[in-house]
C-alpha cells in the first residue's frame, strides 16, 4: 500500500489524482495505522516550513513516520516542502526539521547578482544527476522539472545529494539517502519526466 501523507499542507489531491491517472494504487491519509501499514510513503507539501513541522506534530505523525522510515526502512518520497522537512533545520521560521538527512534549508540570496535573479525560483529547470540510483532509471537526458521555491536544500554529506540544479548557485534538487528520497521540484507537475521518477519510485523494491 502506498500512502500519501495528509498533514494539512499543499495540494495533496492533485498528487492523488496524478497517481490515479497513472493507475498507481495509492491513498491519501493522516491515519497513523495507514502510515504504519504502508509499503511506501509520499510526503508532499507546499508552504511554510515551520507550519509543516507544526502540523506533523499536531497530527501526531512524527513518531510513526520516523519509525517507518528510520527503523523499518520503508521507502519515502518527499516532494518540495516534504523533502525540506527531512533536513535538520530551516532558516524559514528558524525551525528544527525531522533530522533524517544532514542538511540545512537556506534562503536564496541574490543581492550581489547583476541582474538579480527572481525569488522564488519558479519554472522549468534541469537537473544534473550525481547518483546511479534506480530512481533515475531510463530518465531522459536534459529532462526538465517544475520548481517553485524560495529556500534551497543544502546537503552536508555529498553522498546524500542525488542531483543538483543551477539557479544562481548549485543546490540539491534530489536527495537520496538509503530509503529516503526527495525532490525539490514537483514531479507530478513535470510531465513525462516527473512521471518517470514517480514510476521508478513506485516500481523499485
Amino acid at each position: 500500500m502506498l500512502v500519501i501523507v495528509d498533514y494539512g499542507l499543499g495540494n495533496l489531491r492533485s498528487i492523488l489524482n496524478k497517481f490515479r491517472r497513472l493507475k498507481i494504487d495509492a491513498i491519501l491519509s493522516s491515519d497513523k495505522n495507514d502510515i504504519l501499514n504502508a509499503d511506501k510513503l509520499i510526503l508532499p507539501g507546499v508552504g511554510y516550513f515551520a507550519a509543516g513541522m507544526k502540523n506533523l506534530r499536531e497530527y501526531g505523525l512524527i513518531e510513526p513516520l520516523s519509525m517507518k522510515v528510520l527503523e523499518e526502512k520503508t521507502p519515502i518520497l518527499g516532494i518540495c516542502l516534504g523533502m525540506q522537512l527531512f533536513a535538520d533545520f530551516s532558516e524559514e521560521g528558524d525551525t528544527k526539521g525531522l533530522g533524517w538527512v544532514e542538511a540545512g534549508i537556506k534562503k536564496f540570496n541574490f543581492e550581489d547578482f547583476s541582474p538579480k535573479l527572481k525569488i522564488p525560483h519558479v519554472g522549468w529547470n534541469t537537473i544534473s544527476v550525481k547518483s546511479d540510483s534506480p530512481f533515475f532509471k531510463d530518465l531522459e537526458e536534459d529532462s526538465r522539472f517544475y520548481f517553485t521555491h524560495s529556500y534551497f536544500f543544502d546537503c552536508q554529506n555529498k553522498d546524500d545529494c542525488g542531483a543538483v540544479t543551477q539557479y544562481g548557485k548549485s543546490f540539491t534538487s534530489v536527495v537520496i539517502k538509503d530509503n529516503i528520497y526527495g525532490t525539490q521540484f514537483h514531479p507530478e507537475k513535470s510531465h513525462r519526466y516527473g512521471v518517470k521518477l514517480i514510476e521508478n519510485f513506485v516500481n523499485f523494491s
